[in-house]
């Protein structure tokens, strides 16, 4: 859950200065990811690049930019080649201060720094292991173990006289460590060098020049060691050259002018180059002299050989706010765009037909499934618990929905003919992942959903959707449960097209999308009387309850969902069905209560769970269709477009969205960055 962004220059001459700023920069990007401190490591002013400056600040980059300004050290010095790093943390070990911010140091001299994200989940052993071996430690977090091994590993090794490469260190140093993380490495004794390393999370670099690069990829190397370089006393060991990356050089044979850019997430490197390559899982990246080697800890069957250099699809004015306040603001109206987004090319509204590329192969394996099983966390839950209804209604298969924790906590049984649906907006998320992996080794077809091409989770499962929503910069994700909806009805509409008996239904589902950007478009019309409601209503009030059923149970899960993460104010979505069962005890005419009662049809029975209400003096907030004849006289209503009842959700959870948005601005929170969360959960 936090951000990792590196540069590296290589013959592109740049002062201090600028290296800071690309790298405070790249953590702005960054800072959905972790914001309770961030830091960056630059090089110092000894020629012979043997000192390391550390900044460190607690708050927002912004803090940490303000810090950087006030030090005396001299920002105009030019560096013709330079390793910098930085991060932004989302607190797991320690509380925020500056010692516990990253990057963490081996020791008084910074021989070795590091940032991580993840967790070490043997860290106690190793910082046990290390005090006894005479390393004292002065956070209380697991990643400074890390550095302190590396700098053990290297004595250790320097002891011996035989001199090793920057990366064949950190090999040992990744042996130890167990967990997950993404890693990045920068050292005194490797000037000019920087390592990277993932298991479980994220990590891409991105590649600048000048001219073309030779070949669109970079070769994974196994085997023997390259030849090693010296790690000290460099005046009297000649320099050695490692065999040279083949995509690096001119067509001349040299190497050429080149800058790296390191990143958790590829809206960080996107305003600087879209020429990108994703790390798997125990790869070990190490930049150096204008060359990028990849390295792997062992090899493995059915692993490439190679990592493709590919072009990003981002664009930059995808993640800058424009002309709203805030990124959730800004998602929330996308969705008319983001929905389409999610649909473009994959329906034909002239004959009713779906399809979907990424899973036309499997299609009929999917079909014979004794079981459909969806795996997810948070909201990405939500649109399976959405959805869930309309797969056994169209394809008749049984559907289990599974939270990726508890899934996992269980260690349920999966069976080489279920099919398991992995859903997660970033692709990344630690839960889920690796709840996928369990799966796999278990013999199940496994399918992605994700935002985010080239995550983890798409590389893994074996077929998928894309849900296109575009990049979604706010920590409470609005227009990625929207398509993930979307996305997710369209794969039971595929599954379910060889069944005449459903033709009507699917028909009836497919022109209801088409029909749903102007819907959405009609609700977001009502921004300014939503801003009222929540003024006038709920903004003084401590909880709320939203209550709804069938189709809309998911709606209330996620409503209250994003209204007490954005906003702290305590919300419950209840099923509107268990009501009587222990929830009316808290009914009164004090408490808040907004209730979902559009046309379905279990309308009647939300009837009367309204009727239980207003019996209890309830006044509740009814969202419900416009023009509705039954709605009580005088009751406070939110009125929305009426569309196909499984369709419905994206419809009614939008004035949801505006509502929790608005509840946050009154409040004077940080909308897009609330607090103790992230937005991409790469930690069990």
């Amino acid at each position: 859950m936090c951000g990792i962004f590196a540069y590296l220059n290589y013959l592109s001459e740049k002062s201090r200065r600028e290296v800071a700023d690309i790298l405070l920069n790249g953590l702005s990007r960054l800072e959905y990811r972790g914001y309770d401190s961030a830091g960056i490591a630059v090089d110092g002013d000894r020629d012979d690049r043997t000192e390391i400056f550390l900044f460190k600040q607690t708050g927002k980059v912004a803090m940490l930019r303000n810090f950087v300004d006030t030090q005396t050290v001299d920002m105009n010095r030019k560096f013709v080649t330079h390793a910098g790093m930085a991060h932004t943390r989302w607190a797991t070990h320690g509380q925020p201060s500056p010692i516990n911010a990253h990057p963490h140091r081996s020791d008084s001299r910074n021989q070795f720094t590091v940032v991580h994200n993840g967790i070490i989940t043997n860290f106690k052993e190793l910082k046990t292991l290390l005090e006894k071996k005479g390393y004292p430690f002065e956070s209380e977090t697991d990643t400074e173990c890390v550095a302190k091994l590396a700098l053990y590993l290297f004595d250790q090794q320097k002891a011996t006289g035989k001199p090793i490469t920057f990366h064949a260190l950190i090999k040992m140093v990744i042996k130890e460590l167990e967990g997950a993380f993404a890693l990045l490495f920068k050292s005194t004794a490797y000037p000019n060098e920087l390592v990277a390393a993932r298991r479980g999370s994220p990590l891409i670099i991105g590649v600048k020049t000048d001219k073309k690069l030779k070949v669109d990829f970079v070769d994974v190397e196994f085997g023997a060691e390259a030849p090693p370089s010296p790690y000290y006393d460099a005046a009297s060991t000649p320099k050695l050259r490692r065999t040279t990356s083949r995509a690096f050089l001119t067509e001349d044979g040299e190497v050429q002018p080149m800058e790296f850019f390191v990143s958790s997430d590829p809206a960080a490197i996107v305003e600087h180059t879209k020429r990108v390559l994703y790390l798997e899982d125990d790869d070990i990246a190490h930049m150096s002299g204008g060359e990028l080697h990849i390295h792997r800890l062992r090899r493995e069957d059915g692993m490439s050989s190679i990592r493709a250099i590919q072009t990003l699809e981002l664009e930059l004015a995808e993640i800058m706010k424009g002309k709203f306040d805030h990124f959730m603001q800004k998602e929330i109206f996308e969705q008319p765009d983001s929905v389409v987004n999610t649909m473009r090319g994959r329906i034909n509204f002239e004959n009713s037909t779906v399809q979907l590329g990424g899973l036309k192969a499997y299609v009929q394996t999917i079909r014979r499934a004794r079981r459909l099983i969806f795996i997810a966390c948070g909201t990405s839950y939500h649109s399976c618990i959405a959805t869930r209804a309309i797969f056994e209604e169209l394809a008749e298969l049984p559907v289990v929905n599974e939270l990726a924790s508890d899934f996992l906590d269980r260690k349920a049984p999966i069976f080489r003919d279920d099919v398991c649906i992995f859903v997660s907006q970033s692709g990344e998320t630690a839960d889920t992942l690796i709840a996928l992996r369990y799966c796999l080794e278990r013999g199940a077809l496994c399918v992605g959903v994700t935002n985010v091409v080239g995550t983890s989770i798409s590389r893994e499962t074996h077929c998928g959707v894309h849900i296109n929503a575009g990049p979604e910069v706010g920590v409470a994700s609005t227009k990625a449960y929207t398509s993930q909806f979307i996305a997710l009805i369209l794969v039971a509409l595929q599954l379910s097209a060889d069944r005449i008996s459903v033709a009507e239904r699917r028909k009836e589902i497919i022109m209801g999308l088409n029909s749903l950007p102007g819907m959405i478009k009609e609700v977001l019309a009502m921004d300014s009387d939503l801003r009222q409601l929540a003024k006038d209503v709920l903004f003084k009030e401590k909880n709320l309850l939203i209550l709804g059923r069938g189709f809309q149970n998911a709606t209330c899960l996620e409503g209250a969902l994003k209204i007490k993460e954005v906003s702290y104010m305590h919300s419950e979505g209840i099923l509107a069905g268990e009501l009587k069962h222990g929830p009316l005890a808290l009914i009164d005419e004090t408490m808040p209560v907004i209730m979902i009662m559009t046309r379905d049809s279990i309308f009647t029975k939300v009837q009367n769970a309204l009727q239980q209400v207003t019996a209890r003096r309830g006044q509740p907030i009814i969202i419900c269709n416009k023009d509705d004849p039954e709605m009580p006289s005088g009751s406070r209503v939110i009125p929305v477009p009426k569309t196909v009842d499984c369709l419905q959700g994206i419809i009614n959870v939008v004035p949801l969205q505006l509502l929790s948005y608005h509840l946050a601005v009154l409040h004077g929170v940080d909308v897009d960055c609330p607090r103790n969360l992230a937005k991409s959960v790469t930690v069990e």
